[in-house]
């Protein structure tokens, strides 16, 4: 016999779909079968799969260990097996800053070089991190990820650093879908790019993805009818810092598609330092030479969510920043003071 309470992480879903998690291994025709034979129960009755689960609900199943193990899918392993990919990309990105966190959701600040989901198999990205961060804390156990599994809600480029959003729960990952969905959750980045950008811009065009060679193209709104393969975009960017021949902008994702601001922003004549897949290759060697610039300086460093409700009143119009890296502030210490010393405004 299997018991299992209902955390506030698995609330909110069918029955029948949490039993589907929680029994990958086993078919639809089977689960049903059992909830007819009551060999599976909610709350000691008899279900029928259509209930919507609630935190403390009780789950019964009425199966030999054998037979749990199988369509739990552990024959091949325990579940310690399974996880160990979760502890290794704990203990490799341990550093990784949590920036803020709650029963239901997570926002880390994420390095550059690493993924936000995995490109392989074999990868260790973001989502296994926070995986084995939260089995660590002991936010869940290993028999929970059967029927919830904690997950970032956002990707970032690799080379891309800032906040990633991250569901710890069902709940969570309702709320972060929907704000993503209607843009009501609002991201902002921090950049460098080429150039002297004095005054506040919308700009606007059409995105088309080259998914052979993971690249984009833009086209300005003027130039284009908008054809299916492309995707309309919007950016709004302000200068923050004017130095010599670069800015440090804020650039706000008021679409978000792969690659806009480092596409949209070369498009309009100002690429970004140390992007060499659309930006400019002697303007980038010049300073890598200088800062050993390893990637572009692209940071995603503020969200503001809307107002909310319950439960989540706590991060209800909130602010959160994350720290951009040291390079941040060592290029920009540099430019003050060659500015300074130029004599220049």
């Amino acid at each position: 016999m299997y018991q299992k309470q209902i955390t506030d992480r698995e609330a909110g879903q069918r029955f029948d779909k949490y039993l589907h998690k929680l029994l990958p291994e086993a078919g639809s025709s089977f689960l049903y079968k059992m909830l007819r034979k009551k060999n599976i129960i909610l709350n000691g009755r008899k279900a029928d799969g259509s209930e919507k689960i609630a935190a403390g609900d009780q789950v019964a199943i009425f199966f030999s260990e054998e037979t749990l193990r199988k369509f739990m899918g552990r024959d091949s392993g325990g579940s310690g097996d399974r996880c160990e990919e979760f502890y290794q990309a704990y203990q490799k990105y341990s550093s990784v800053p949590v920036i803020y966190e709650n029963e239901h959701i997570l926002l880390a600040n994420k390095p550059a070089g690493l993924l936000s989901q995995k490109a392989k198999p074999e990868d260790l990205s973001l989502n296994e991190w926070l995986i084995g961060y939260l089995l660590r804390k002991d936010c869940i156990k290993e028999e929970d990820i059967a029927a919830f599994k904690p997950s970032v809600c956002n990707r970032l480029d690799r080379n891309t650093s800032g906040i990633v959003l991250c569901a710890k729960s069902l709940k969570g990952a309702r709320l972060l879908g929907a704000l993503l969905q209607n843009r009501s959750l609002h991201k902002y980045y921090q950049l460098y790019v080429k150039g002297r950008v004095t005054r506040e811009q919308l700009i606007e065009g059409y995105l088309r993805k080259d998914e052979k060679h993971n690249k984009v193209s833009v086209t300005p709104l003027a130039q284009s009818a908008g054809e299916p393969e492309e995707a309309y975009i919007q950016t709004r960017y302000k200068p923050l810092k004017v130095y010599a021949d670069m800015t440090l902008l804020e650039a706000e994702l008021l679409t978000g598609k792969p690659h806009q601001i480092r596409a949209h922003l070369a498009g309009v004549g100002h690429p970004l330092l140390g992007d060499y897949k659309y930006g400019n290759r002697a303007w980038n060697d010049r300073y890598q030479k200088e800062y050993h610039i390893k990637s572009q300086l692209l940071h995603a460093y503020k969200v503001t969510f809307p107002t909310l409700g319950a439960p989540f009143e706590d991060i209800s119009g909130q602010t959160f920043y994350a720290q951009p890296p040291e390079i941040f502030e060592t290029i920009a210490r540099h430019q003050e003071a060659y500015r300074i010393a130029s004599g220049r405004k």
